[in-house]
């Protein structure tokens, strides 16, 4: 395929396509990782996430010159969208030259994957710290309570539906106890998605 008319070269700013970035604080490696990976995907290059899938490693002396200049110009296209959406740090900790993109991505989920106990503990400290206070309305607050919910499961260090729901409450404004004390009572426990529905809920009726 023409380099000129390949899916890949059509990207402009990554950042349109994966507007998140990666670093040592933000414990989103998880997330980065599948948006790249779909990304790849979507734009024909999720070979280059891979070992030994260059022209030469695959055909050898039956690689063409326009093969091999193709795979090396998608491969630092694909090298460049690693390097736009992670922080400078890692950006420092990661680049050597000549590298490839499957080698810089390798040397990210090594960084990331061999260190799992710290960041789990890490994402549990900041379910823990994660307080209704510090975000503009209700269902802000649920939706990152449930983004670090499901990034400890992904770490083998979930909690289960209702302690959750547990952390959800203790997170809660005092304005909310009422509340709070009504669904750690209920004879049945709430599950997450039916305690967010009523706090929205209760919210919504407080604002009106």
């Amino acid at each position: 395929m023409d380099a000129k008319i390949h899916p890949a070269v059509t990207v402009s700013n990554i950042r349109n396509f994966i507007p998140v970035t990666l670093d040592n604080e933000t414990a989103q490696y998880i997330t980065l990782s599948e948006l790249f990976m779909i990304h790849c995907t979507v734009f024909q290059v999720h070979d280059h996430l891979q070992p030994n899938t260059s022209p030469a490693a695959k055909s050898g002396d039956k690689a063409t010159i326009e093969d091999v200049e193709l795979w090396n110009r998608l491969d630092a296209i694909v090298l460049h969208w690693i390097y736009g959406t992670i922080s400078s740090d890692l950006l420092q900790t990661i680049m050597k030259q000549k590298t490839t993109a499957y080698d810089a991505w390798t040397a990210l989920e090594t960084l990331f994957q061999d260190n799992k106990p710290a960041q789990a503990l890490h994402l549990q400290e900041k379910l823990t710290n994660t307080r209704l206070e510090s975000f503009p309305n209700m269902e802000a607050y649920c939706r990152k309570v449930k983004v670090l919910f499901d990034q400890l499961c992904i770490l083998d260090a979930g909690l289960s539906d209702q302690q959750l729901v547990l952390k959800l409450l203790m997170g809660l404004t005092d304005q909310y106890k009422t509340t709070t004390t009504v669904l750690q009572n209920e004879k049945s426990f709430p599950s997450f998605n039916e305690a967010r529905y009523r706090l929205c809920h209760v919210e919504s009726c407080k604002s009106a």
